[in-house]
């Protein structure tokens, strides 16, 4: 088996650091995988713990769109319309797999795909949008109706969540509601980051803004 020089410790602990997997560092030195794991033992190079090994991953994997360039004024209404939207209605925590925005809003929803699609040049493959209604209600009407102002195919249509509607008297959503979804945990990521930037500029000293009255 090829060796690694005690010399050659430093680089290995450097690459290591840098998050090159044990794997790539054999690659660079042209050795198999056997002689890095015991150049790193006798090193005393600790190993990374799982949920390390697992941001590693995630900061390697590529992106699945790519950011575009706002260079007018209706693009950055838009970009804060968006931010805006999905800081009141989107789902956020970091155990998200994605974008997740849900409204009943068909205005709401059109502005949220143009805020996508204006700051994002997205996989369209990766949209989904998940319908939720009564059993009163026809399905196949209601995701023809956000299929058309969406620009999402209906084929892209996770299964409907079909709730059954005991009290008649009570207030129904005319087209149902819709979740719009996008499964790339990178995208979320941005989003919410561009969204603190956005709250650090409003809420500057915190509180509630007002101006006295004259």
């Amino acid at each position: 088996m090829a060796k690694i020089e005690k010399s050659q410790y430093k680089k290995i602990k450097k690459m290591y650091t840098e998050g090159n997997t044990m794997s790539d560092i054999a690659k660079y030195f042209k050795v198999p995988l056997d002689a890095i794991v015991y150049a790193m033992r006798k090193a005393k190079i600790p190993r990374r713990s799982m949920s390390m090994v697992q941001k590693i991953r995630f900061i390697k994997k590529p992106a699945s769109f790519q950011i575009r360039k706002i260079n007018n004024e209706k693009s950055k209404k838009i970009l804060i319309a968006g931010l805006m939207l999905y800081w009141a209605e989107g789902y956020k925590t970091s155990k998200s797999s994605g974008v997740d925005f849900a409204n009943s809003d068909s205005d709401m929803i059109i502005t949220f795909m143009k805020f996508l699609r204006t700051c994002y040049k997205l996989d369209e493959k990766r949209l989904h949008v998940l319908l939720y209604c009564y059993n009163d209600q026809s399905i196949s009407e209601l995701m023809q109706f956000w299929s058309k102002k969406t620009g999402i195919p209906s084929e892209q249509f996770s299964k409907p969540y079909v709730r059954e509607k005991i009290n008649t008297n009570s207030r129904q959503m005319k087209y149902g509601l819709v979740h719009i979804r996008y499964s790339d945990k990178k995208l979320i990521f941005d989003i919410l980051k561009r969204i603190n930037i956005l709250k650090k500029e409003l809420c500057v000293g915190g509180g509630v803004v007002y101006h006295r009255s004259l």
